[in-house]
């Protein structure tokens, strides 16, 4: 594959970003916060990091990602379609009765998919157990796995944290979608009345004492993505998490860093708004 440049993979996101909200708004159900924040990571990882064959996606050899932050699964969809996995036009029938296309992903439903996720921290678990799997069967790829940062008060993140540094899964890779909001608000002071469980610190200290190697990146930042997934991918002798710093709702002002906007469907009128505002950018010609 010839690699995308940062420019093709921002209007990318960017064109991802306008199939969620239209597929959303269509079915009248499903999320935004969570998946305009995870946007731009899984346009780098379809279109620049992930050793994928989209014409096999049963390749063997390809490398494994799961979306454990499951109900986040029209993110994963926009992308795959745009990376050609089935035809754009399919995201029309998101979340319908027949679709392969459900609110959480499933891996019996649609190729592309490498495991069926809902309940936070089950998709983790079972990134971990094909990472083992890879290992016992002298394979060479590696797995990605997404979660939110509400999905880390889950116990079960924390025992499987446990399990793969035991074992030093080095071909293991989690990406933490540290958006500050989940789907009712974090309790304390801050904006909208809010704070996260996990301060920066805490949250980077928690991974490192589960014996983990911990990087951070701005999520929103493609191309450092790229680079902090490339490096992740390349530690040795331990599991590497990549703490991504991102904004819930990200690309429609009105979204961003509402935690309301975490399941809110929008009007016609919110639509149309949040279409313009993803549409591509005027370019400013010398002069004018």
């Amino acid at each position: 594959m010839v690699q995308a440049s940062t420019g093709n993979l921002e209007a990318t996101a960017r064109q991802a970003r306008r199939e969620i909200v239209k597929a959303v708004a269509h079915a009248k159900a499903g999320h935004l916060g969570g998946p305009l924040s995870a946007t731009d990571i899984l346009t780098a990882l379809y279109f620049r990091v992930l050793n994928i064959r989209p014409e096999e996606p049963d390749w063997p050899d390809r490398d494994r990602f799961v979306l454990s932050k499951g109900h986040s699964s029209i993110a994963l969809y926009a992308v795959l379609a745009l990376r050609g996995y089935f035809p754009v036009a399919e995201l029309s029938t998101f979340d319908a009765i027949d679709s392969r296309l459900q609110g959480h992903p499933d891996m019996n439903s649609l190729a592309g998919l490498d495991m069926s996720s809902g309940s936070l921290g089950l998709g983790f678990s079972a990134a971990i157990g094909m990472a083992l799997g890879a290992r016992l069967a002298h394979r060479s790829f590696t797995t990605f796995v997404m979660l939110g940062d509400g999905e880390c008060n889950e116990g079960i993140v924390w025992e499987g944290a446990h399990v793969a540094q035991r074992h030093a899964l080095d071909h293991l890779v989690a990406i933490v979608d540290k958006n500050q909001l989940q789907q009712f608000n974090w309790r304390g002071e801050g904006p909208h009345g809010r704070r996260a469980p996990y301060t920066d610190s805490e949250l980077r200290d928690r991974w490192s004492a589960f014996g983990w190697a911990v990087s951070e990146v701005d999520g929103h930042d493609i191309e450092a993505v790229v680079e902090a997934l490339e490096a992740a991918r390349n530690v040795v002798g331990q599991p590497a998490v990549v703490i991504a710093h991102t904004v819930k709702g990200k690309g429609v002002s009105f979204m961003e860093n509402d935690f309301r906007w975490h399941s809110k469907v929008p009007t016609d009128e919110e639509l149309a708004t949040a279409l313009a505002e993803l549409a591509e950018p005027t370019v400013q010609r010398s002069g004018a």
